[in-house]
């Protein structure tokens, strides 16, 4: 009996499994299977070229305790996220905002807008990038015109991560188009009736266009702090692929490219690869634990309800 109920929800189910079965083969073999070698990579010493070395802790213990380049890497990308996650998010919302007024030619401006984000992380930009900030660069001779000397941008140790933060905002795409997605789903009766009781378009933002987008801008901010802690490329291309100038281009995910690709440590690398996630599953923990304090849904409930 029992066996003919098992063969029954087989052949109900037999269809969806062999759908699934691409992305189980995919998870299990692509993703899970390497983390849990890296896992045990990260106890051992393993240079790529002899059998890993069982190692224990040493590795997590050398970098909390004796490792400078780890503090100062964590430092440069917190920086980055602390400044490129708010000025993205805003750049996207104020753009949907407009795109959002019935203008013409919608798809054509939502297209030019998302492009970057396409293209923004590649090396081909980061490389167009460095030479428009360059000391030589396309906007140092634009200021020439006016007779400003414009600095090294991204020579000078003071000014390159706000370069870099710029390529970052610049590449608001993708959150653009989901923010006016969200936005074209508030029910314009909403601000119909605002306008009656003489609600400003200040007020209107704040009490209905936020609290109804607010589940939109829970997601935007989930993924842009999950791609912001793993820049990679702008820091490699534009930091001469050791973090230059003084290390203020040093990201953590460089760091970690080093230790495993440069100086062939890949075992030290993988525990800072798992010290990344930790820290990546944290702040996305730390997100969704207050958004039951800031994310409305349209059934009239929040988190906590």
């Amino acid at each position: 009996m029992k066996a003919a109920k098992t063969s029954g929800l087989w052949r109900q189910n037999g269809t969806a499994y062999l759908f699934l079965l691409p992305w189980l083969v995919g998870f299990f073999c692509l993703t899970l299977g390497p983390m849990l070698g890296s896992l045990y990579l990260s106890l051992t010493k393993f240079n790529l070229l002899n059998s890993p070395t069982w190692l224990g802790l040493d590795n997590y213990v050398q970098i909390f305790t004796d490792d400078p380049s780890f503090t100062n890497s964590l430092k440069v990308t917190f920086q980055y996220v602390l400044f490129s996650v708010p000025l993205r998010l805003f750049f996207a919302l104020l753009v949907a905002m407009a795109l959002n007024q019935g203008i013409r030619a919608l798809g054509l401006y939502r297209t030019v807008y998302y492009i970057p984000s396409l293209l923004g992380g590649s090396v081909a930009i980061a490389i167009v990038w460095r030479n428009i900030f360059d000391g030589g660069g396309l906007l140092n001779k634009f200021l020439s015109w006016f007779g400003v000397e414009g600095p090294a941008w991204i020579s000078n140790p003071d000014t390159v991560m706000s370069t870099i933060v710029t390529l970052a905002v610049w590449q608001f795409g993708s959150a653009m188009i989901i923010f006016l997605a969200g936005l074209k789903q508030i029910p314009a009766d909403l601000y119909e009736a605002s306008e009656v009781d003489g609600a400003s378009k200040l007020r209107q933002f704040l009490r209905i266009t936020l609290p109804m987008l607010s589940p939109v801008i829970f997601f935007n901010l989930i993924m842009s702090i999950i791609n912001s802690f793993q820049v990679f490329t702008p820091g490699y291309v534009i930091g001469d692929g050791r973090g230059g100038p003084i290390d203020s281009t040093l990201f953590y995910t460089l760091y970690l490219y080093l230790k495993g690709f440069a100086f062939f440590d890949m075992g030290y690398a993988s525990a800072l690869a798992w010290i990344m996630l930790v820290i990546i599953a944290a702040f996305t923990g730390i997100v969704f634990l207050t958004s039951k304090y800031w994310v409305f849904y349209g059934d009239g409930k929040d988190e906590r309800g």
